[in-house]
């Protein structure tokens, strides 16, 4: 076993608007995955075009798709709070390849994980870690390219869903 540190950029980003209005902002700009889709796909021996195009159907404005959410704050219900609180786990699988492709570690965080919180003092807060300071620790510049890509779909998601 080997243990290694990084170094990781947060993103915060706090909002007066309610929560209710930025989880659904947010979550209307995000395509929906279907993994049934791709893997019967991929199963049946479709042509590698054909399966681009179905993942690419699924595909939101953001150029990214929801893959799960989390009830965190339902999750804090168990400890007598009552707090809203959604983990969104978001990606797109064709940008995943064009990292992992070039170094497969990358998968360890494709895709990447958003929350979207209310604070204490009633404020919206999403928050996440930079794509580029995850997927740039594996030194390979490719990898750390597309990732950057990412960086400003993440960005440009959450700025329009707090607008």
């Amino acid at each position: 076993m080997s243990l290694s540190g990084i170094a990781v950029d947060h993103v915060r980003v706090e909002a007066d608007k309610p929560f209710d209005s930025i989880t659904k902002a947010f979550e209307q700009q995000l395509g929906r995955f279907n993994p049934e889709v791709v893997s019967q796909s991929v199963a049946s021996g479709e042509e590698v075009e054909k399966v681009r195009a179905k993942i690419e159907a699924m595909v939101g404005s953001s150029g990214l798709m929801l893959f799960q959410t989390s009830n965190h704050g339902g999750l804090l219900h168990l400890a007598g709070q009552k707090k809203r609180a959604i983990q969104y786990v978001v990606g797109n699988p064709l940008i995943a390849v064009q990292m992992t492709q070039h170094d497969i570690k990358a998968g360890l965080y494709a895709p990447v994980r958003v929350l979207i919180y209310e604070n204490p003092e009633g404020k919206t807060c999403v928050e996440y870690d930079k794509p580029s300071s995850l997927f740039g620790q594996f030194g390979n510049p490719k990898v750390t390219e597309v990732a950057a890509m990412l960086d400003r779909k993440l960005e440009q998601l959450v700025a329009k869903a707090i607008q």
